[in-house]
């Protein structure tokens, strides 16, 4: 019996010891960190909704054409779902131009469509995030035709200035889609602003009346159960009260609203202080249905300006303000110093407690396949979702969908490059990132039905090859891949880790993901277009062998395989690997702990 005991007991100690030197304690293991709230970590996918589904036979995306699609989000495992604008609009700008906040366009369906896409989100576990655009409105909008026709209630609901001599507009200010900031209405004395397109009228902040409409509104889709906002431009809300002309950044250059300092339409102390009272609003919210209403905020800006949106110190901001470094900053030939720097510095950054998060593609820029190119789209995934913090995906990414730049001028949709010409549209035009989601092979890539006329953009011609369904079936894919590394974000270790990175010389981006007790994780990023030799001590010290845990499609390592010459392993071009790193120095205890139970078996034996 006492043989069976000590045996018992040892065999106990060594499975202790190697679940903690090889960290195999995972999910439900005890630990004192904190509980994460449900959008921490997470995982929120953008849909462009002219583009997701359509369930009508129209040419565009509609809310039963999402409904019909949702559990593609479920298959995926996002966390939550962002949706552009559905809100009424006469579409001049595809629903940023809303004429009615608390209406559904009939070009997306109806009020009980969204009910009902709501209601079966919450059934599938999928959050529910609406766009609120609240720089501007429509001139279709009921307050703007009222200022307009000078109602003295609604005329200080905008932005209204007198001209210079000569009819010219009250300043120098131009608009973000290259026309004069400025609009003098027929039989107007006055001119009104519009940062985005004409038929986009800036509201004016410093009337009360706006700022509660807003909160009404707010209130108005969280009684509904929306689970947040992403609040659009936000950085564009108020403006400097003096109206002074905008210096040119470089004076030999014509009057254009890339060669402006921005220094009196945007970024201005009273925007901040607004994101500051909303979040006061959305807290209150969050306490009285016992669940966090979430709000983002999008904010085109340098660092300082983007960190200011977390909050002051004393008033909370949004709980996470978009990160646009990887947009702005990373680049094709980036390399991976540069790569290290871009990362780091958002996380040293942030304030304490704060949430990172990494946007690679949005409905303004180009996807990450043709940024980058095609073979660099699956490395790029990984890079995103094995980061700390969370991850926002652009519908199509996870397929790795490509710009479709074979768009005519004529079938222009975007105001931003409609409003050029022939021959410059492209540099300007954001339709190439917003064509229908490729489903299948079959008409119209499976977005609309075989008899429809026209879509609202053409699909881009390589869906025969490059859609989801193909991927599903295939055997390895980057839609295999996004289900892999969104299933691997569930890890305590990358729910909690620790991170830390280096450039490593061959030009890798290499990074560690530590929790005590816990798998400890090594991602790595070939920055090259060639074959690279990789010593993993360079980035672990202590590596004694590596597991396989996910590898990119086209990668020749497979899952579970172990590398035991971690000193002169090759890495692919533009390869991306995650393993979990055995260290020598557990190996060293368990091999001890071994030894000691050899030699006591041998004795009792």
């Amino acid at each position: 019996m006492k043989r069976v005991q000590v045996l018992f007991w040892l065999g106990l100690l060594v499975a202790v010891v190697s679940a903690k030197t090889t960290g195999r304690e995972e999910d439900g293991h005890d630990h004192d960190l904190p509980e994460l709230d449900w959008w921490e970590g997470g995982v929120f996918y953008q849909i462009y909704p002219r583009s997701f589904k359509d369930s009508n036979g129209d040419g565009t995306g509609d809310i039963k054409g999402i409904l019909e699609k949702l559990d593609h989000l479920v298959d995926l495992g996002v966390t939550g779902v962002w949706f552009s604008p559905l809100f009424k609009s006469p579409m001049k700008d595809f629903g940023y131009d809303i004429s009615d906040f608390l209406d559904v366009d009939p070009t997306f369906g109806t009020m009980k469509d969204l009910e009902d896409l709501l209601a079966k989100a919450k059934q599938l576990g999928i959050k529910v995030i609406l766009d609120f655009v609240p720089n501007h409105t429509s001139d279709e909008h009921e307050w703007f035709v009222k200022s307009k026709s000078g109602d003295p209630e609604f005329r200080d609901f905008y932005v209204w200035k007198d001209g210079k001599a000569g009819g010219l507009p009250p300043n120098n200010w131009q608009s973000v889609f290259h026309t004069e900031a400025w609009t003098k209405p027929e039989g107007s004395t006055q001119f009104y602003l519009h940062q985005f397109d004409k038929g986009q009228p800036d509201l004016n902040y410093e009337n009360p009346k706006v700022k509660e409409e807003m909160k009404k509104m707010i209130e108005f889709w969280f009684s509904k159960g929306v689970d947040g906002f992403r609040i659009d431009a936000i950085n564009h809300a108020y403006e400097d009260e003096r109206f002074l002309d905008e210096p040119l950044i470089d004076e030999n250059r014509e009057l254009f609203y890339e060669n402006m300092d921005h220094k009196y339409t945007m970024n201005q102390d009273k925007s901040y202080s607004l994101i500051y009272d909303w979040r006061e609003l959305f807290d209150k919210w969050s306490v009285e249905t016992k669940q966090t209403k979430l709000m983002m905020t999008e904010a085109y800006a340098n660092l300082e300006q983007t960190m200011r949106w977390y909050g002051d110190g004393t008033r909370k901001g949004s709980h996470f303000p978009f990160n646009f470094a990887m947009i702005n900053r990373v680049t094709n030939s980036s390399g991976a110093a540069q790569l290290k720097e871009v990362i780091d510095e958002w996380l040293d950054t942030m304030p304490k407690g704060a949430n990172a998060n990494w946007v690679l593609g949005n409905h303004d820029r180009p996807r990450i396949a043709s940024r980058f190119g095609r073979e660099r789209a699956a490395s790029f995934a990984v890079l995103e979702l094995t980061l700390p913090g969370i991850a926002v995906v652009y519908y199509g990414e996870e397929i790795g969908m490509e710009d479709y730049r074979d768009i005519s001028f004529e079938d222009t949709q975007d105001p931003q490059a409609a409003n050029t010409n022939k021959e410059i549209y492209q540099l300007y035009s954001r339709d190439p990132v917003r064509t229908p989601f490729q489903w299948d092979s079959s008409a119209y890539a499976g977005f609309t039905a075989a008899t429809t006329v026209k879509t609202w953009l053409p699909v881009h011609s390589n869906f025969k090859e490059l859609n989801l369904a193909a991927q599903k079936t295939a055997p390895k894919s980057i839609f295999k891949l996004y289900q892999q590394l969104i299933k691997l974000r569930s890890d305590h270790t990358f729910m909690y880790g620790d991170f830390e990175s280096k450039a490593l010389i061959n030009n890798v981006f290499g990074y560690t993901r530590k929790l005590a007790e816990h798998k400890t994780y090594a991602v790595v990023v070939n920055m090259n277009s060639a074959d690279v030799q990789l010593n993993m001590k360079n980035l672990e010290k202590d590596t004694q062998k590596l597991k396989v845990v996910v590898s990119t499609p086209e990668s020749k390592f497979e899952e579970n395989q172990e590398i035991t010459d971690v000193e002169n392993m090759v890495l692919e071009s533009f390869d991306a690997v995650v393993f979990e790193v055995v260290t020598a120095g557990s190996s060293a205890l368990v091999g001890s702990v071994l030894l000691l139970l050899g030699a006591v078996l041998r004795a009792l034996m």
